[in-house]
C-alpha cells in the first residue's frame, strides 16, 4: 500500500474492501464508467474507491488482472503519484488518499482511493438532464487547456471523466495510464478527439442528450484562445 497518513490514518487493507463499507451502509454506486467505482461515505470520510478493471476485448480474458512489471509500475501506485504531482501544480484533480496492489505470480490486481470532489457530477449526467450554459462549455475548454499547457496526456478523456459542480467549477478524474508529454497539436488532438468521440456516442445512443456542434465549438474556442 501507499497512503497519505494525514487522510487515511494508519491505513489497513480493509479500507479497499467493498464489503467493509457495505457492512456500514456507507456505499453508493458512482455514475458513469464501467461500474467498478464506489462512493464511500461514513460521515467522516467522503471517498471514492475504484477497482482497476480492464476495458475492451482484453477484459474478457484478464478481467481485473494486470501483468506484473514491478511495484513502481503498478497502475494504482502510478496514478496516486500522478495525482499528487498534478495537485501540487494546481490542477483540478481528486486528492489521492491511498493505493494498493495484490500480486499473484505474474499478475496483480489494484485499487485506488481518492477524496470525493464535493457537489461534482460527470458531464454526461448533466447533459442528460438539461443543456449547459455557454459559460460551462467555455470553462471546460479552459480547464482542459490547463492540462495541455503542462503536457498532461489523459488516456481516456471522456464525458464521464469531466466533472462539473453546481457553481460551474470543472475537474478531471481517472488518470490511469496518464502521461506527461511535450505540449503540441498531437497531444491536444488526441485528448480532445477522445472527448468529442465520447460526446458523439452519447448523443447517438441517448435520446435526450443536450450537446451539439454549437456547444463543442464553444469548448474549442476557449481551449484555443487561452494562452
Amino acid at each position: 500500500m501507499l497512503y497519505d497518513a494525514s487522510r487515511a490514518g494508519n491505513a489497513s487493507a480493509e479500507l479497499f474492501e467493498p464489503a467493509y463499507w457495505h457492512a456500514r451502509a456507507a456505499t453508493s454506486r458512482a455514475p458513469g464508467g464501467r461500474g467498478t467505482t464506489l462512493f464511500l461515505d461514513d460521515g467522516a470520510r467522503h471517498w471514492v474507491l475504484r477497482h482497476y478493471f480492464r476495458g475492451g476485448t482484453v477484459a474478457k480474458l484478464l478481467g481485473d488482472r494486470y501483468l506484473w512489471t514491478g511495484e513502481a509500475r503498478t497502475r494504482p501506485f502510478r496514478e496516486l503519484r500522478m495525482l499528487a504531482d498534478l495537485r501540487a501544480e494546481g490542477l483540478p484533480v481528486p486528492v489521492p488518499v491511498a493505493a494498493r496492489y495484490e500480486r499473484n505470480g505474474l499478475l496483480y490486481r489494484g485499487d485506488l482511493i481518492t477524496e470525493r470532489i464535493p457537489d461534482a457530477r460527470p458531464l454526461s449526467v448533466w447533459l442528460e438532464e438539461a443543456p449547459l450554459p455557454a459559460q460551462a462549455w467555455r470553462a471546460i475548454g479552459l480547464c482542459l487547456r490547463e492540462f495541455y499547457d503542462l503536457g498532461v496526456w489523459h488516456a481516456d478523456l471522456n464525458a464521464h471523466n469531466v466533472l462539473l459542480d453546481s457553481s460551474g467549477n470543472v475537474s478531471v478524474i481517472d488518470f490511469d495510464r496518464a502521461r506527461r508529454r511535450k505540449p503540441g497539436p498531437a497531444l491536444s488532438g488526441k485528448n480532445l478527439g477522445r472527448l468529442a468521440h465520447s460526446l458523439d456516442k452519447l448523443r447517438r445512443t441517448r435520446p435526450r442528450f443536450h450537446c451539439g456542434e454549437t456547444e463543442w465549438g464553444l469548448l474549442l474556442a476557449a481551449h484555443r484562445a487561452h494562452g
